[in-house]
């Protein structure tokens, strides 16, 4: 097995070099190909630095910085495609007890390190294999004390990059636009199945057949928070939705309680600053954790809520968004299983928005193997997302004899009625 994992990253290598070599001239004012990694390996010896090695097909500048609560330390990368086994990053050596990677932004990769203790990034080397050619890119962890460690952190995250929503619609268009969430992403895998599978993957499967599914209807104008495998900042997502002027937002994420195999469901959550359960209060904490994740610290900011006006919009905003959840949760019920407690309210990052209708739906558990295999059908797939835009469509007919057209805080999002 050995020797066939070897042979299977040399082939890897070998085509990466071939891909990474000089462009031709006719193609020169195309991109050239992303550094591929097919091998990350840590090592440590006694006393001394413990050692992150990753193996790549060409150069890459990186930039290290370290940060505290909970101890990280975070190297940014030009874009690199990380082709490595999935249980990279999982085993603890020397100072390293685990690390994540991915895209975090439109050109730009990052690996984040979880610390088993205060340590600081040392040297950073690139050499040059001789035997193939490839790049090993070295990068030290030393052990300090927590006032040095401390000092060390007090190196500013990189400049946020800025995030744009993904799809488009033309000017003018008087369509509903509904925005799709796909949560996690890039540096930050979610939940993670027995089997390997990444919660990130499975609900960005998910979130592009609702899209195709809403898309196809031709009544709505429809794009994603992100439209590949990279991270976007909780804030992010919201400030997306909101500058796009979104009249829905539906967050898609699927959970995992490894304790508790035999539990299983799709849960409706709403935004509330009062959970309806200790359990929902656990699971918002929890993913409201999602950027130190991905190795950045987003602060809260002031409240949106500024006045009376404002505060009076949040309230209609909560309305609309638990009317949803209802329609949503009577649509699903013939078609999925539901959670002992299918509608849920906490305090999501994701659902803040004072002014865009919002629910984050958790589509099961990937710690029930049932679930999982559900999660992963195509044919579920198909079925749920049918279910899902029948609920939309409700939605919005019933807001449209709700709103009048002539109303002063938001236009009515009319859309021609539906047959039951």
């Amino acid at each position: 097995m050995l020797a066939r994992t070897r042979l299977i990253r040399s082939a890897l290598l070998a085509l990466a070099l071939i891909g990474a070599g000089p462009a031709r001239a006719q193609d020169g004012d195309k991109a050239r190909p992303s550094a591929v990694a097919i091998a990350a390996e840590l090592g440590t010896s006694p006393n001394g630095p413990t050692r992150l090695t990753l193996t790549l097909s060409k150069p890459v500048e990186a930039r290290a910085f370290v940060m505290e609560r909970p101890d990280r330390a975070v190297i940014d990368l030009a874009e690199v495609n990380f082709q490595l086994p999935a249980e990279t990053g999982r085993r603890r050596e020397g100072l390293v007890q685990s690390f994540r990677y991915g895209l975090f932004a439109p050109g730009r990769s990052r690996i984040v390190v979880d610390l088993a203790g205060p340590a600081t990034v040392g040297r950073i080397e690139t050499t040059t294999r001789l035997r193939d050619g490839a790049v090993l890119l070295s990068i030290e962890f030393q052990r300090a004390d927590r006032e040095a460690f401390r000092k060390a952190a007090v190196a500013s995250d990189p400049a946020p990059v800025p995030r744009k929503a993904a799809g488009a619609g033309e000017p003018g268009d008087p369509r509903p636009l509904i925005m799709v969430d796909a949560g996690h992403g890039g540096t930050d895998p979610g939940a993670i199945a027995a089997t390997g599978a990444f919660e990130k993957d499975i609900v960005f499967g998910f979130a592009q057949a609702l899209v195709k599914r809403l898309e196809g209807s031709g009544r709505y104008r429809v794009r994603m928070t992100r439209d590949r495998d990279v991270f976007v900042p909780l804030g992010d997502r919201v400030r997306i939705a909101r500058e796009a002027k979104a009249d829905l937002f539906v967050s898609i994420h699927a959970d995992s309680i490894s304790a508790a195999p035999q539990v299983r469901g799709a849960t409706i959550y709403t935004g509330s600053e009062k959970a309806t359960d200790a359990e929902s209060a656990r699971l918002a904490d929890r993913e409201n954790k999602a950027d130190a994740a991905a190795g950045t610290d987003s602060s809260e900011g002031p409240s949106d809520i500024a006045d009376i006006l404002q505060e009076l919009t949040l309230r209609e905003t909560r309305g609309f968004s638990s009317g949803f959840a209802r329609t949503l949760m009577g649509q699903l019920g013939p078609v999925m299983e539901m959670s002992a407690k299918p509608h849920r309210e906490a305090g999501f990052r994701v659902l803040r928005s004072p002014d865009v209708p919002s629910v984050l739906v958790e589509l099961g558990y990937l710690s029930s193997k049932r679930d999982l295999d559900l999660l992963q059908s195509e044919s579920w797939r198909e079925s749920v997302t049918g279910s899902m835009a029948r609920a939309i469509d409700l939605f919005f007919t019933n807001r449209a004899t709700l709103v009048r057209p002539a109303g002063p805080t938001r236009r009515a999002a009319a859309i021609a009625p539906v047959s039951p």
